[in-house]
C-alpha cells in the first residue's frame, strides 16, 4: 500500500475538524525534501512558506501545489533589516556572518561571503494575517529563529511541533546558542524530541586528505525538532492531539509518541474504541513496506 494511501487512513481515524495548518520560515528549497513532504503530497496540510529571496521564492512557486503558498516576507521583529545576501544563498541571512567562526571554519568562507545587502521590512509571526492557525513550524533562517519565537507566541499557543535550526557555535554576529533557544521554547511549553542532520566542522588548518569537507567530531549545527511535552497530554485538546499525532508519524516516523496521542484519544472517548490496534496495523504496514 503506498505511503499517501496508510497516510489516508491515519487520518481518516483521527478525523480531525480542519487541515494539518503547516509553516515554513524560510522555505528556500535546498537540502532536499522538507520532512513535511508526504503531508503535502497526500493533501493532508496546507503549507505556507515564506522566502524573502526572489529567485528561491519562484523557485517555490514554479512548483507549488493547491495544497501551498509561498509568500515573499522576512519573518522577525517588525523592524526594517538588511538582509547579508551571500554568495551561497543558504547562507543569507538577517545576521552578518561571524568572521571569528569562519576563520577557524574556512571552508565555509567563500559559501559565506556577503555579495549584496538590501533593506527589507521584518513581519512579526504574531501580525501576519495569512497565518491563522498553526500546527507544525518549521524554520531556518540563519540566526533568526529565536526572535521569531519571542514575537510569536500567540501563534505558537496552539502549535503541536516546532523543527528548528540550532547552532552550537555562532556562524553569525549575535547569533543565539542552541541553549537560548532551548530556554525560549521550553517556556512554550515545547520539549526536544529528535535531532536531525548533525552538522558538524573540520576546524582549520587541518584536514583528512586534503579535504575540506571530511570532518571529525566538531559539532557546528543540527535541526532539532520539538513538540508539546508528552507528558502533560492534559493540557492540549482533542484537535491537538490529532495534528501532533499526524505530524510526528508522517514527519518523523515517531510512531511511540503518535501510538501514546491515539490511546489518549481512545480514552477520551475522542476516537472509537480499539483505534489504538487500528493504528498498530497503520504503523506495521508502514514499516513492511518502508
Amino acid at each position: 500500500m503506498p505511503n499517501a494511501e496508510r497516510l489516508r487512513r491515519l487520518h481518516d481515524l483521527l478525523q480531525p475538524r480542519r487541515t494539518t495548518q503547516v509553516v515554513d520560515i524560510g522555505a528556500n528549497p535546498i537540502g532536499g525534501p522538507p520532512p513535511y513532504q508526504p503531508l503535502v503530497d497526500s493533501g493532508l496540510c496546507h503549507l505556507t512558506g515564506f522566502e524573502p529571496q526572489a529567485e528561491a521564492l519562484a523557485a517555490l512557486q514554479a512548483k507549488q501545489s493547491p495544497h501551498e503558498t509561498y509568500l515573499p516576507y522576512a519573518v522577525g521583529d517588525g523592524a526594517e533589516m538588511v538582509l547579508n545576501i551571500c554568495n551561497y544563498s543558504g547562507w543569507t541571512s538577517l545576521l552578518v556572518p561571524d568572521e571569528l567562526s569562519l576563520a577557524v571554519f574556512d571552508a565555509w568562507q567563500e559559501n559565506a561571503a556577503v555579495i549584496e545587502q538590501a533593506t527589507v521590512p521584518t513581519r512579526r509571526l504574531d501580525s501576519i494575517k495569512e497565518i491563522s492557525q498553526i500546527d507544525m513550524l518549521k524554520i531556518d533562517i540563519q540566526g533568526g529563529e529565536l526572535t521569531v519565537f519571542r514575537n510569536g507566541k500567540k501563534k505558537l499557543s496552539k502549535a503541536v511541533a516546532i523543527q528548528t535550526e540550532v547552532s552550537f557555535v555562532p556562524m553569525y554576529k549575535g547569533q543565539p546558542s542552541f541553549g537560548e533557544i532551548d530556554a525560549e521554547l521550553r517556556k512554550q511549553g515545547f520539549i526536544p524530541h529528535h535531532m536531525m542532520g548533525v552538522k558538524k566542522g573540520i576546524i582549520s588548518p587541518f584536514r583528512l586528505n586534503n579535504d575540506p569537507w571530511k570532518t571529525i567530531n566538531q559539532l557546528v549545527e543540527t535541526d532539532m525538532i520539538y513538540v508539546r511535552d508528552f507528558r502533560k497530554l492534559d493540557l492540549l485538546d482533542d484537535e491537538q492531539l490529532k495534528h501532533l499525532c499526524l505530524v510526528v508519524h508522517a514527519c518523523y516516523w515517531s510512531f511511540d509518541l503518535a501510538y501514546r496521542c491515539v490511546l489518549d484519544l481512545e480514552r477520551r472517548g475522542a476516537l472509537a474504541a480499539g483505534s489504538e490496534q487500528s493504528y498498530l496495523a497503520i504503523v506495521n504496514e508502514t514499516m513492511a513496506g518502508g
